[in-house]
């Protein structure tokens, strides 16, 4: 049996840094960790075989802008986040087997907003002042385009084509249900692996197997939702 791993590489990122508790700065170590999470979901004691781990994501912005707290110019392309998106994607590139899916971030209509949804509200409400907020506080936001299609796309090639019989898709997202139930006619066995996040039931109805790599030992440390 041939198995396809499709990682929604932002999910995958976000539940990462919950579990171990630690910022992602670590290309390497993270994606050594990304391999072992998706290779731990092939059962080779059956003959189970890897047919390719597929990686969605997005390279980040690089353009140049003022902060709005200090007005000071930053380049968007030398933060810590850049940096660790283009090191993660340079690893991924050079690992075997391993195919990197890359869509583009919204930049148009992206925006600035406060990292911590907490500090947000408290702002809102009069209960924080402006300058009460750190330069870390704020962040630049651009949404995801082209990802949810690719993910898409290839569940309903690798299906229609035969490539493999079983699909592990790690992601919480309820979004790629059409996907899940023509590849589920097609005879794939669909598996989700949402890393410990509650996923919707029209999500769970579609699906054959839930299941996670990630040890049961820090499933109630992490701060999940």
């Amino acid at each position: 049996m041939k198995t396809a791993v499709l990682v929604d590489g932002a999910f995958y990122l976000k539940r990462h840094k919950a579990y171990f508790k630690k910022p992602l700065n670590d290309a390497q170590k993270v994606s050594k960790d990304l391999l072992s999470h998706c290779l731990k979901h092939i059962n080779r004691k059956t003959g189970e075989r890897l047919y390719r781990i597929f990686f969605y994501d997005c390279p980040p912005v690089t353009k140049k802008m003022h902060h709005p707290l200090t007005n000071k110019a930053i380049d968007l392309g030398k933060t810590e986040t850049a940096v660790f998106r283009n090191s993660l994607h340079n690893q991924l590139k050079q690992t075997r087997n391993v195919a990197l899916r890359l869509g583009y971030l919204d930049d148009v209509n992206g925006c600035w907003k406060i990292r911590d949804p907490e500090k947000e509200k408290r702002l809102l409400t009069g209960k924080l002042s402006r300058g009460d907020l750190e330069t870390s506080d704020v962040i630049y936001h651009a949404m995801q385009k082209g990802v949810d299609m690719k993910i898409g796309l290839d569940i309903a090639s690798l299906a229609h084509e035969r490539i493999v019989e079983k699909i592990v898709l790690i992601t919480g997202d309820s979004d790629f249900v059409p996907a899940a139930k023509f590849a589920r006619r097609r005879g794939i066995e669909l598996i989700l692996d949402p890393m410990y996040k509650p996923i919707k039931l029209d999500l769970m109805e579609h699906i054959d197997g839930l299941n996670t790599t990630l040890p049961n030992k820090k499933r109630n440390e992490a701060e999940f939702g």
